[in-house]
């Protein structure tokens, strides 16, 4: 059975080219807040709601009114800006009836609006648009012309939609794919239980330990030189958008190198194991700033506030979320079953004896139990008992 995949090359356009695709993002941004004003005035004004529906009709008079900018991109093209719209709206009144506290939709400015999508292949696009080139693959977007792609990797299925994404000075190509071949790995009959950490991004039962690159720490003088660099420019000026530029590719070399550890540590684990648990973590709940503590007096008693920001950040270096999710991915395509389980008191259980106490974790590294003396790599015990929480709930759903 196939699955949905994404392929992402890196594009080469052109000094022309760039300046159409620029183009192509800042009308389609203009779209995305008109129509938000939209929706925002009327129901200010009439309390009426304005839905996709009643936008998309609209956009028939919208391209023909401005020939030269809305009308230059396809009618399919400008109807995914709106779904994209609508699509945040749908996020925010189901945030809302969960209780939670969600932020309104906002206007995106040029820096927040960075991705565009064509819905469906040859239709204002086309992939592998030259197919009888000899040495490059083009991709050919309506307005731009015939791009030119780096593919590094063959692409598989069937391109349903097309993406194009701007990081930074760098301009990629996304494509949406169905019917990839899942490319189920062999079985090899071994589980694993894993405990996420700072010290190494992840533990395993069988007391393997993945490193933890620490890629921002590794950038931390460059980037701070730059946002030094950056912070003595005037506002408005040439040099502050250079600056500017130079931070944020430093941002991105970070984000690359974590993705790429990421996917190196998850397919390890995804190729010797037929079946992985993990902690069910919540990242953002663990990375909010510590709580003030009013003295009663106008003033704040210690609250460990520096000693957090820095746990914070490393944990948001080392990447726990994005870890399992390219994890689940992987796990999925490869046909292993991964397992979340509750994390809560498995640093703190023996694995031998099952007993529990804050005591038992003496240090950050060495677990030694209380009651019956056991001692352990702290990690590698709480992915023992992670291990055997993921095992209780599989054969309590193969029971059932």
């Amino acid at each position: 059975m196939g699955v949905r995949r994404s392929f992402k090359f890196l594009l080469r356009p052109t000094g022309k080219q760039v300046a159409a695709l620029t183009k192509c993002l800042d009308d389609h941004r203009e779209l995305y807040n008109a129509a938000l004003e939209h929706r925002r005035t009327a129901y200010r004004k009439a309390r009426v709601s304005v839905r996709y529906g009643d936008q998309s009709a609209e956009l028939k008079h919208i391209r023909a009114d401005d020939p030269d900018g809305q009308g230059r991109w396809s009618f399919s093209f400008r109807q995914a800006t709106l779904r994209r719209l609508d699509k945040a709206f749908g996020g925010f009144f189901d945030r809302l009836k969960a209780g939670r506290t969600p932020g309104f939709p906002r206007f995106k400015g040029r820096g927040r609006f960075n991705t565009v999508e064509w819905p469906k292949d040859g239709d204002g696009c086309r992939w592998d648009s030259q197919p009888h080139h000899r040495t490059a693959t083009y991709v050919r977007l309506q307005g731009i012309g015939h791009v030119r792609v780096h593919q590094h990797r063959r692409v598989l299925g069937t391109v349903k939609t097309i993406s194009v994404k701007r990081e930074g000075a760098r301009w990629f190509v996304v494509l949406s794919c169905d019917d990839v071949p899942a490319g189920t790995l062999p079985v090899t009959g071994a589980v694993a239980g894993i405990d996420l950490g700072v010290a190494s991004l992840a533990t395993t039962s069988d007391g393997q330990h993945l490193a933890n690159p620490r890629h921002l720490a590794v950038t931390a003088g460059r980037l701070a030189a730059a946002q030094r660099d950056l912070a003595r420019k005037k506002r408005g000026s040439r040099r502050r958008r250079k600056a500017v530029a130079r931070v944020a590719a430093l941002h991105a070399k970070v984000r690359r190198q974590r993705l790429d550890s990421a996917h190196k540590a998850a397919l390890t684990l995804v190729r010797d194991h037929d079946m992985i648990a993990h902690e069910t973590l919540k990242v953002t709940n663990m990375t909010k700033r510590a709580a003030p503590r009013p003295d009663g007096d106008g003033g704040h008693l210690p609250n460990g506030a520096a000693a957090k920001s820095g746990l914070n950040r490393s944990i948001l270096d080392a990447g726990w979320g994005v870890f399992l999710t390219i994890l689940s991915h992987k796990a999925e395509s490869a046909g292993r079953q991964l397992i979340a389980v509750n994390p809560a008191n498995t640093s703190r259980t023996c694995a031998e004896c099952g007993h529990c106490a804050k005591d038992n974790r003496t240090t950050q590294a060495v677990f030694r139990c209380t009651a019956c003396g056991h001692e352990a790599h702290a990690d590698v015990n709480a992915a023992i008992n992670i291990l055997r929480a993921g095992l209780a709930l599989r054969d309590a759903a193969q029971a059932a």
